[in-house]
């Protein structure tokens, strides 16, 4: 059974530092800071606050180490929490299914939160104008520009 917790918290490790560089991360680093801060270091449950800052630094550091090309501060980004995920289930060995969803939900891209589905459908004949399908649209233009008291630029 230890060889399934150490692996299980290889994957977990490996998922949380690939996480941390993309735009899911807040809604993944949520799930884990959930999860972590139940079953903290030595069984004690810990501050959500201070295992969210935990996690901000190591993606910080993670950040910086990739943007200057040095994967084994990388590597020692992911060891850390390899490690302190393995203490993890060590400690509570029923926390491994909590973990393997986590995991899944993290695979699956929506870190258990799936904000904003979007569906777009157009009905209703042909559509003569431009069409826009999205999430969300901040500022639309078609056709040329107007500034108040002008014409057309």
């Amino acid at each position: 059974m230890e060889a399934e917790l150490m692996a299980l918290a290889a994957a977990g490790a490996t998922a949380l530092v690939q996480q941390m560089a993309t735009d899911s991360w807040s809604s993944a680093r949520g799930r884990v800071t959930a999860f972590l801060s139940r079953r903290a270091r030595g069984g004690a449950a810990a501050d959500e606050e201070t295992v969210e800052g935990e996690l901000e630094v190591s993606r910080g550091e993670l950040a910086e180490a990739r943007a200057a090309g040095d994967e084994q501060v990388a590597a020692d980004v992911e060891s850390e929490w390899r490690t302190r995920l393995r203490r993890t289930l060590a400690a509570d060995p029923a926390a491994a299914a909590e973990l393997r969803s986590l995991l899944d939900e993290l695979a699956a891209g929506g870190a258990g939160v799936r904000e904003g589905d979007v569906h777009n459908t157009i009905t209703g004949g042909v559509q003569y104008g431009p069409v826009v399908q999205a999430r969300s649209v901040g500022s639309l233009n078609f056709g040329a520009a107007v500034r108040p008291g002008r014409g057309p630029e």
